[in-house]
């Protein structure tokens, strides 16, 4: 278990989850840049490195039966299989970071956030969401990697998995980076906080201009 001490800014792992494109990987490289209070745990996962991805630094990448080999053994505190690649965070990173009262940055999906809340009650969930669906498509185009069919399915996952915002401590919205990574920060400091009140509107929001985006921009795709 992690250690915890009484009060606020106890050492905690955060765990920031999001719909792809949102932008939460970079949130989570810019709370460790320049500071030892925040460490990055690097996932596991069995997808192809994208481009400047470093093995062992971004993401370690491994065979799909290594993965499942290794998660047989539990060396995983969580794993999923999310769009056809298996992810997971190495127990191992975790302990080690515990031990140095860090607060371990966890860049994981939502399936795996509620596996760490049921393995470490202690941790901050934060769910990152974008200021408009317009600019989560606009961030999924830019990495120039996306099809129009790809980019309808990350759209309707995206829909998914912001009706789970409900069940994380804080969700940040991510139109400037310096101040969602700043927001971040602070809550982990002050030892977790509430969403407020507006969050069920703001998801609703969202979810509705997803489906209007699908709708009048992608109604072909994958018919």
């Amino acid at each position: 278990m992690f250690p915890v001490s009484a009060g606020a800014g106890r050492a905690q792992p955060v765990v920031l989850a999001a719909p792809s494109g949102t932008g939460k990987t970079t949130i989570a490289h810019r709370l460790v840049e320049g500071t030892g209070e925040f460490v990055f745990s690097v996932s596991a996962t069995t997808r192809a490195p994208r481009k400047g991805e470093r093995n062992g630094m971004d993401y370690e990448f491994m065979e799909r039966r290594q993965f499942e080999e290794r998660a047989q053994r539990g060396e995983f505190a969580e794993w999923a299989e999310v769009h056809g690649n298996l992810y997971g965070t190495p127990r191992r990173a975790l302990e080690e970071a515990a031990g140095r009262g860090e607060f371990v940055v966890l860049d994981i999906d939502v399936q795996g956030a509620r596996q760490i809340r049921a393995n470490f009650p202690g941790a901050l969930l934060v769910f990152v969401i974008p200021p408009s669906a317009e600019v989560l498509v606009s961030r999924l185009r830019r990495r120039g990697t996306e099809a129009d069919d790809e980019v309808v399915r990350r759209l309707r996952s995206a829909r998914e998995e912001l009706l789970r915002a409900a069940e994380f401590d804080h969700v940040v919205v991510n139109d400037d980076l310096a101040r969602a990574v700043a927001e971040v920060r602070r809550v982990a400091r002050a030892g977790g906080a509430r969403k407020g009140a507006d969050v069920a509107l703001m998801i609703a929001q969202l979810t509705s201009q997803i489906d209007r985006v699908l709708e009048e921009r992608f109604q072909n795709v994958g018919a």
